[in-house]
């Protein structure tokens, strides 16, 4: 029998329809809190073998023929019972299996029907194949990202996919079942990537309409300052420099040693002193640059591989990554002091679905026609 689920999501039960990564992280975030994940895969897809996918972590799994008559049925059952559905098919495939939000909230009226697509449910792109590269372009976000001259760079999918998606799903999941308490109904969540992403990049757009965030690479925050760039050492390793203030930025170049800089307000100079910066980092490797600044304020922080990340002391003292199942992986976040933390657990195949409203002879007649894993 497992665990009591601990977190501030406690006793919320999500039906999470298997997908491609931003659905999976969404549902994670709810497990990660407390909440009862249930994914529902494809039949073929599930076994008795754990998940190991850290994304799946603390939720459990059953395979369900949404094709089927009877497989649609047990999903509705499941579903009278559920908080949450996570569905990330592209608008109106849901309709057509028989599980959209009119099918469900007709069982259901608390149900909070949780959609997450990359254009969203209308719109003319509603329809459109796309991925994270693709929604953030159209979302105006990519062409703010990369070096100046060079090409727009996609900060692999995080922004679209991860941020704009997942993350802004589980938050509306939040928002809907917070407002459930004062309405008593459920609702159906609209989570777009294009808006999403659009979103996250509120400040720079505001920046561009008040003229002060200029091209691509130019500003102070995109590697247009050598004060907030990366640089290499002499082991091929990097640094990250982020001396924005005045203080810092003395306390920096005083312990490298540098002498007779230009004046680093003035942007004509930013060249020469990046030159310079480049030239003195070259000089020693990145474990001696991270004792050089050991203790102080400079805002220098050595670039982690993902392999070390999980060892640096700070990391360490915070527990910022945990192993589950011998997988290295973040911790939960963000953390309420006052709430115990989830079972982490690689998913497994949960069998006994009375507590979601399908009776052991149900099941065993799904299981034995191929419906249910």
């Amino acid at each position: 029998m497992d665990e009591p689920r601990k977190g501030p999501l406690a006793g919320i039960r999500v039906l999470e329809l298997a997908g491609l990564a931003p659905g999976p992280f969404a549902g994670m975030m709810l497990a990660d809190h407390g909440a009862d994940v249930l994914r529902v895969d494809r039949v073929a897809a599930v076994t008795d073998e754990p998940r190991r996918d850290v994304m799946d972590r603390g939720k459990h799994t059953i395979g369900l023929d949404l094709k089927s008559p009877d497989g649609v049925a047990a999903f509705r059952r499941l579903a009278a019972r559920a908080d949450v559905v996570i569905e990330v098919f592209r608008p109106g495939v849901a309709e057509r299996l028989g599980i959209g939000p009119g099918d469900l909230l007709a069982v259901n009226e608390r149900l909070v029907y949780g959609r997450m697509t990359g254009w969203g449910q209308d719109g003319p792109l509603a329809h459109a194949a796309g991925h994270d590269i693709d929604y953030i372009a159209v979302a105006g976000v990519l062409s703010m990202l990369g070096r100046a001259g060079d090409r727009p760079t996609p900060p692999i999918n995080i922004l679209g996919d991860f941020a704009g998606g997942g993350l802004m799903l589980a938050y509306g999941v939040v928002l809907a079942l917070f407002e459930r308490e004062r309405t008593g109904r459920g609702q159906v969540i609209d989570a777009a990537m294009v808006d999403g992403a659009a979103l996250l990049f509120a400040m720079f757009y505001g920046g561009v309409a008040g003229g002060f965030w200029g091209p691509r690479g130019t500003n102070l925050l995109d590697t247009g300052a050598p004060m907030y760039d990366t640089y290499e050492t002499a082991d091929g390793g990097h640094l990250a420099v982020g001396a924005l203030e005045p203080r810092f930025w003395e306390e920096m170049v005083a312990r490298m040693g540098l002498d007779g800089l230009p004046d680093r307000d003035d942007r004509a100079n930013w060249p020469l002193i990046r030159e310079r910066l480049a030239e003195a980092f070259r000089t020693r490797t990145r474990a001696e640059w991270e004792a050089v600044f050991d203790g102080s304020d400079a805002c220098v922080a050595p670039v982690l591989e993902p392999g070390e990340a999980a060892g640096h002391p700070h990391n360490q003292a915070r527990g910022t990554f945990v192993d589950v199942g011998g997988v290295p992986q973040p911790a939960p976040a963000p953390r309420l002091l006052g709430s115990g933390r989830s079972d982490l657990a690689p998913a497994t195949r949960l069998r006994d679905l009375t507590g979601w409203g399908l009776p052991d002879e149900e099941t065993t007649m799904l299981r034995e026609a191929g419906v249910l894993a």
